[in-house]
Formats: C-alpha cells, sequence, structure tokens
C-alpha cells in the first residue's frame, strides 16, 4: 500500500495536509510492471494519473514508423496528469525499462485534488507546461529532421536521372568522337573539293540547330525516321536502324541524302556511306552534349533551389520574394507531384518582397504542400493564390482533397492533434505552421474546408 512517506518524495505532495495524503493513498491502487512490460501505448484512450516509487519507465513516440526514445521517468516522478486535464489519447508509450512500481489514482480523483487544493493545481500546471514544452521541442527538432530527410530523399531522387544522364553522355561520346575524328582523316585524304565539303559541313549545322533548339514533334519526327530508315536500307546501309533515329533527330529529308550521295553511289570503300554515318554520329553527338546539358542545368536548378530554400548563405532575417520560396519548395517536392497532382499558380506578380525569416517561411510552405499532398493521396489540384494587400500580402494553399471534418477544424492548430494514424503524424506540423506564421512574423493563419477544397489563409506583413 502506498505510504504519506513515499508521496512526500514529491513536491506535488508536500504541501497536502495529512488527511489529504491520507486520501491519496487510500484510493491508491499498486501497479507492479516486469522489466519491458508496457504501462500504456501510444494511442490508447488515458488513464490514470501515476505516482511511480520505485523503478524507472522509458518514454517513446512513434516517428515515421520508427518507434524513437525521447524520455525517462524516474523514480520518484508522477505522470498522466496532461491526458486527464485534455481528456487526449495517449501521445506516448510508457514501458518499463527495470522492474517498476507504481500507485494509479483514477482521473475523477486526481481532478478532485487538482480543484480542491490551490498548492496541488499550481505544482501541476508547472509540470504540465514544462513537460509540453519539452516534448515540443523534442517533436518539433524531430520533425525538423523528418523534413529534412523527405526532402534530401526526394532530391537525391531527383538528382538521379540528370547525373546519370550526365555520366552516360561522358561515357558514351569519348569513342563517338574519336570515330568521328578517323572518318574526318579519311575523308581529308581524298582532296575531295572545298563545294562538296561545304554542303555536307551546311547539312551538318542546320541539323545542329535544329537539335539544339529541340523543334522536332513527335510524329513529324517519327514518320521521318521510317522514311529514312526505308531509304538507308535501299540504298545498301549495314545495320540502317542504327543511322535512322539520329539523321530523323537533326531534320534530314531523303531527297536530302539523295543530293548528298550522289557522287558517292558508285564508290566502292567504305566512302560510299561513310558520309551518312559521319553525319548520323555527328547527330548523335550533338544530342549527346544537348542531353548532358540538361542533366547538368537540372542539378544546377536543383542545388541553387536547395541552397535558396534553406537561405544558408544568408542572416536570419532578410528580405524574401515569397514567390521564390513557395517555387523552391514545389522544386524540392517535385518527386511527390509527378504521380497526378497538378499545380495551379495564380500569382500577384506586383507582390513585394518582405521582411521575413525565410527558411521557417519555407517549412510553412512545405508543412502545407505535403499535407495537401496527402489530402489528396496523390491525385488532385493545388492551387497557390498570392495577393498584395498593402502593408500585408495574402497567400492561399488550395487543395481538391478530402476536406477537415468540422468537429475537428477547431482543432487542427492544436499541438499533438493529428488526424493522421500513429507513427505518422506528431501532431506538430500544422502548430510550427502556426507559430511561424503567428509568433515569429506577427502575422495570422486561417482555414476553410469542405469536402473537395480545403484553403489555407496566410497573411504576412510586409515588414515585421
Amino acid at each position: 500500500m502506498l505510504c504519506d512517506q513515499e508521496l512526500l518524495r514529491l513536491e506535488l505532495f508536500q504541501k497536502l495536509e495529512s488527511d489529504r495524503l491520507d486520501w491519496v493513498c487510500d484510493r491508491a491502487t499498486e501497479i507492479k510492471l516486469a522489466k519491458g512490460e508496457i504501462l500504456v501505448r501510444e494511442g490508447d484512450p488515458h488513464r490514470g494519473f501515476f505516482i511511480l516509487t520505485s523503478g524507472i519507465i522509458g518514454i517513446t513516440r512513434f516517428s515515421e514508423g520508427v518507434e524513437m526514445p525521447i524520455g525517462q521517468h524516474r523514480t520518484p516522478s508522477f505522470f498522466g496528469e496532461i491526458q486527464i486535464m485534455t481528456d487526449d489519447l495517449v501521445p506516448v508509450t510508457l514501458r518499463a525499462l527495470t522492474d517498476c512500481l507504481a500507485y494509479e489514482i483514477t482521473a475523477d480523483d486526481f481532478l478532485q485534488l487538482v480543484h480542491e487544493c490551490r498548492d496541488f493545481e499550481r505544482t501541476v500546471f508547472k509540470t504540465v507546461q514544462s513537460r509540453v514544452k519539452g516534448l515540443q521541442s523534442f517533436i518539433q527538432n524531430r520533425e525538423k529532421m523528418a523534413a529534412l530527410g523527405t526532402l534530401a530523399a526526394g532530391l537525391a531522387h531527383e538528382l538521379n536521372n540528370p547525373t546519370a544522364a550526365v555520366v552516360r553522355v561522358l561515357k558514351d561520346i569519348t569513342p563517338a568522337i574519336l570515330e568521328l575524328q578517323r572518318m574526318n582523316l579519311v575523308y581529308g585524304q581524298r582532296n575531295v573539293e572545298a563545294e562538296h565539303t561545304e554542303k555536307w559541313l551546311k547539312v551538318r549545322d542546320d541539323g545542329y540547330d535544329f537539335i539544339i533548339n529541340r523543334r522536332s514533334e513527335p510524329l513529324a519526327m517519327m514518320d521521318r525516321e521510317d522514311a529514312i530508315l526505308d531509304w538507308l536500307e535501299d540504298y545498301g546501309v549495314e545495320e540502317a536502324w542504327k543511322l535512322a533515329e539520329p539523321l530523323a533527330a537533326g531534320n534530314i529529308e531523303t531527297q536530302l541524302l539523295d543530293e548528298l550521295v550522289e557522287r558517292w553511289r558508285n564508290e566502292t570503300t567504305e566512302l560510299r556511306d561513310m558520309g551518312l554515318r559521319w553525319l548520323a554520329l555527328s547527330f548523335e553527338v550533338m544530342t549527346m552534349i544537348q542531353s548532358g546539358l540538361r542533366g547538368a542545368e537540372r542539378v544546377s536548378e536543383l542545388v541553387q533551389s536547395m541552397r535558396s530554400y534553406s537561405h544558408l548563405d544568408r542572416g536570419a532575417k532578410q528580405l524574401v520574394d515569397v514567390h521564390q520560396g513557395i517555387e523552391d519548395t514545389i522544386q524540392l517536392l517535385s518527386h511527390r507531384l509527378k504521380q497526378g497532382i497538378e499545380i495551379k499558380r495564380r500569382y500577384d506578380r506586383s507582390l513585394p518582397k518582405i521582411q521575413a525569416y525565410g527558411s521557417e517561411l519555407n517549412q510553412v510552405w512545405t508543412n502545407l504542400i505535403d499535407n495537401a499532398i496527402d489530402a489528396m493521396e496523390g491525385q488532385g489540384k493545388i492551387e497557390i493564390i498570392t495577393a498584395d494587400k498593402g502593408d500585408h500580402i495574402g497567400i492561399q494553399i488550395i487543395d481538391s482533397g478530402t476536406g477537415i471534418p468540422l468537429e475537428i477544424k477547431s482543432r487542427i492548430f492544436e499541438p499533438f492533434f493529428t488526424t493522421k494514424s500513429v507513427g505518422k503524424g506528431s501532431g506538430l506540423g500544422l502548430d510550427n505552421v502556426r507559430r511561424i506564421v503567428e509568433n515569429r512574423h506577427r502575422g495570422g493563419i486561417s482555414l476553410e474546408s469542405e469536402p473537395g477544397r480545403t484553403c489555407f489563409i496566410i497573411c504576412l506583413p510586409v515588414d515585421i
């Protein structure tokens, strides 16, 4: 049985009268836990108020499917008060790290103590405040790390294709260039008149221009390739299919081929079709260069977006282009948007830059857009609207998801409140958004929602 001396080890009970201490002891139920045994599990309905008199209790919480340790209760200690007063589900799992002895007081008895004993109430609320701050701080750091991990995974995914293109080009272009050099040497030994050579060079240069400016239509390209393949086979070119595609990419027509090879038709050496191979290989090299260049440009864009997103080279508070921040966020989340989500932008281009904490605002856009993607389950439309309102700017982020039920709409910005399943969300994403907008930027955020349309409205001052 719980005794007064055990209670008096805790500051919480030290100002209670002896009869009130006896009252608590009479109502306490003994709980023995073996090492590894779970007292309460994350997501369970709350129980009573616990007093730990022996042993150590571990505190864990699921984050992205992983059970993360976030603290311990060591003897003597008490816990369970927050869920009783908020009537929320248990936000953590409590597991015995050693053999433990604890006592449980029912929720009703605990609330009676809180209401009747002012000193007890004051100590409870001080403890609640401290614990909530500590839990928020821990989970917010975990949220930031999880968000960083998500962005890093997305960035790696987005970088994979362009970097692979660059590597492929660097590997393939060297033998191609060496073969072109060999062809040029063989051709040069024939002392062909300059006029004929200039005709081939002009065709090559025109093809380069066509490839560089990417003017080809897919259907026209396919028809041209089929016609060129037939022509090459009639001319007797071995492995004609290898030449047809690059020649078509260079906008070559069959009548032009007739003109170019007229003087070589009766040639018995490799020169009979070497000009065709030289032209095709030239176009193939230019296509490879363009592919590698696009890959390198894409890598550069992503790196610049990440640098801009994180504001690595700037101070904490700076002039911020809100549109640029939103676009950087979209760029870094593009791997999640490709599956069937349309982004519709309605930007007010007269929007001024604002004094803001840029990297923190980008956390706002990341949370809201990421939540919108989740709400639509990868299919739908996100609309982003900006407007200049004088000394403020307005941003609306609208998704076509299922909407937020009316009964929970008023709680959506509460700390630890989440509509996601256990381990899928901490409930601090939108709380963090609210803090950044309201506390850090002296702005405002509100929500409108109905089935098929959820709109977060952010108002930010131009100067803070």
